[in-house]
């Protein structure tokens, strides 16, 4: 499928999909788990980077690197500084400083794998992260000035730093309405 294929077929469907290269990939739809710690770190991200000059995007903002003709949807995305559009679709961002992805027993391996590597090409990326469902983990891949990426992995009842937003939250915020999900769901 070509890149404007694609795009039609995205403005029809319901569901959203990856592109890579021409191929395209359904997104599954996700747990409450998922949509608790996804809605957990936008919300804390934002709070975050209130008054800052970023801005913080949550799972249907369409990321582009055309150069590597990769588009994807993350759980969260954060931009600094002038917002720029990818070249051949006006509906992409293509300069994200830092994504998010939750895992899912479902996704674990396309996002770590596949995506993770797509997600190297962007130039601006400076920190990939990855929100354990199953644990209070939290695993991030920050570009150090090689160029290389570093993993750095967070752990209940520590402090995750996203450096590339300059940014420090206690792990218990974002996994606090986890919890209480787990609670109500057991008590039912």
């Amino acid at each position: 499928m070509t890149y404007p294929e694609y795009l039609a077929a995205e403005d029809r469907s319901r569901e959203r999909h990856d592109f890579i290269r021409g191929e395209v990939y359904a997104m599954s739809g996700g747990t409450p788990e998922h949509s608790l710690l996804s809605a957990a770190a936008v919300g804390e991200l934002r709070n975050a980077l209130r008054g800052r000059p970023c801005v913080v995007f949550e799972a249907n903002m369409r990321l582009r690197n055309a150069k590597a003709d990769f588009s994807c949807y993350p759980d969260a995305s954060v931009v600094c500084g002038a917002v720029v559009k990818a070249p051949d679709d006006p509906q992409a961002l293509a300069n994200p400083v830092l994504v998010i992805e939750v895992l899912s027993d479902s996704t674990e391996a396309y996002d770590r794998g596949t995506k993770s590597a797509e997600y190297r090409a962007f130039a601006s990326i400076r920190e990939i992260v990855f929100i354990s469902q199953k644990a209070q983990v939290i695993e991030i891949h920050r570009r150090n000035a090689e160029g290389h990426f570093v993993i750095t992995d967070y752990r209940a009842g520590s402090t995750v730093e996203f450096a590339s937003v300059g940014v420090a939250l206690p792990i218990a915020e974002l996994y606090r309405d986890l919890e209480q999900l787990q609670r109500l769901s057991a008590a039912t």
